[in-house]
């Protein structure tokens, strides 16, 4: 999952974004409203999680704005605004979920992938495929029953290809899905955390190279 943070305080934006990362989520910031709209018209994101008393362009131009131009993109608006009204007026809005400040952390995580399961076919919270069972609440990878530890980006781009169904992914779509906005577009860095994962999950290997195009979770065929 992708997340773009808007918020102007930068000390809880880079709090969040590291945070983030840490639970294998891909984050960017930015921190006012046009710097985000300017990125989400760029960038392949998932949720936005909007601070909604932003200077300059309020947040709740922004949510419209979004919700208008960018309906696959989900927004988890931050605020803290706490009563009733305040909290339907940013569903009316356009937001999909609602987060007061100050907020736990693991709440926000929570929410965040709740968000992300609307965008996709429903998926149960463990995948087992070719003797490897992935725990994506618990966060942990089994192959044939014995504990391999990942690293975050290792761990997500390893659910990204089991999710994909067989399917291929492009390096490109790893990247994009996997790292935020500060990847250089013409590292290797995919290469590298795919053969670091096959390295981990052990032989027989069931990451496999689509010459041309990119890496499918599989048999050899």
């Amino acid at each position: 999952m992708r997340v773009l943070i808007v918020e102007d305080e930068p000390y809880l934006a880079d709090a969040v974004r590291v945070g983030l990362r840490r639970a294998t989520i891909a984050a960017d910031v930015v921190h006012d409203g046009v710097a985000a709209l300017d990125a989400v018209a760029v960038g392949d994101y998932d949720v936005v999680v909007l601070d909604r008393d932003l200077p300059g362009m309020h947040g709740d131009d922004v949510c419209v704005r979004l919700a208008a131009d960018q309906p696959q993109v989900r927004v988890l608006m931050l605020t803290a605004a706490r009563t009733l009204h305040e909290r339907v007026s940013g569903f009316e809005l356009g937001a999909d979920d609602y987060l007061s400040k100050p907020f736990e952390f693991p709440e926000l995580v929570a929410r965040l992938r709740a968000l992300e399961r609307r965008t996709q076919p429903a998926r149960p919270p463990v995948v087992t495929s070719h003797g490897v069972r992935l725990d994506a609440f618990r966060r942990e990878v089994y192959r044939d029953g014995r504990l391999v530890r990942l690293s975050p980006k290792e761990f997500a781009v390893l659910q990204l290809l089991m999710n994909a169904d067989g399917g291929v992914l492009s390096a490109e779509t790893l990247l994009e899905k996997a790292w935020d906005m500060n990847v250089d577009p013409f590292t290797n860095t995919t290469r590298v955390t795919i053969s670091h994962l096959r390295k981990r999950l052990g032989e027989p290997w069931v990451i496999q190279t689509v010459s041309g195009v990119g890496y499918r979770f599989g048999a050899a065929r």
